[in-house]
């Protein structure tokens, strides 16, 4: 069966535009593909204010993929309203954590909304944790494997995919760990033209 590898971070701005576009794109993919997510990484843990060199940067960003995908929101209040930390490996240990709920994919969801939407700080565990309460989760349970050993072995092991499948900056799709797919923010027929070419 082949597998079609979606690497990615709850964190990326650029991961978030690109939804609509992937939500279409897996919609029309033949049944025989299996889909595996891969959490990327883009930020590790810190307990330090994000420089505002880089919150200007990061909102410039914001700007650009709004200009570049039409019709994706963010809400520009989350770099007044929060204090920023550099940090989104809390956010990929929240989709591990839920999916031993089975609510990973709801949970992916409610990360980028509550970032992107929302303006909350989805660095803070508190944040994640509320979250996980409006997925109707076990938040004991929830609150238990955020920052278990075996979650952050986990995290480390789709790094280590992350690194097999030479992918260096997210979204990425790989088809079977050897065939990078070139991606289109706007079209999701590009993409599978792609893909069913090497199939």
């Amino acid at each position: 069966m082949p597998i079609l590898y979606y690497v990615h971070d709850p964190m990326c701005s650029w991961c978030w535009g690109f939804r609509p576009v992937w939500m279409e794109v897996i919609s029309r993919l033949p049944p025989d593909i299996k889909i595996q997510y891969v959490l990327g990484g883009l930020a590790a843990d810190t307990d330090q204010p994000m420089p505002e060199t880089m919150q200007v940067s990061i909102a410039n960003t914001w700007h650009s993929i709004q200009t570049e995908i039409p019709g994706i929101e963010f809400n520009f209040d989350f770099w007044t309203k929060c204090q920023p930390r550099r940090s989104s490996y809390a956010s990929c240990r929240a989709v591990i954590a839920a999916g031993s709920q089975n609510k990973e994919q709801e949970m992916l969801l409610a990360i980028q909304q509550a970032y992107y939407l929302q303006a909350l700080n989805l660095s803070n565990d508190d944040t994640l944790i509320e979250l996980a309460k409006q997925l109707n989760m076990d938040s004991l349970q929830f609150k238990y494997d955020l920052n278990s050993n075996a979650t952050a072995e986990k995290l480390l092991k789709e790094f280590e995919l992350r690194d097999a499948l030479y992918v260096h900056s997210f979204p990425a799709i790989v088809l079977d760990q050897q065939h990078t797919i070139k991606i289109d923010y706007n079209n999701a027929n590009n993409i599978l033209k792609q893909i069913h070419l090497l199939l």
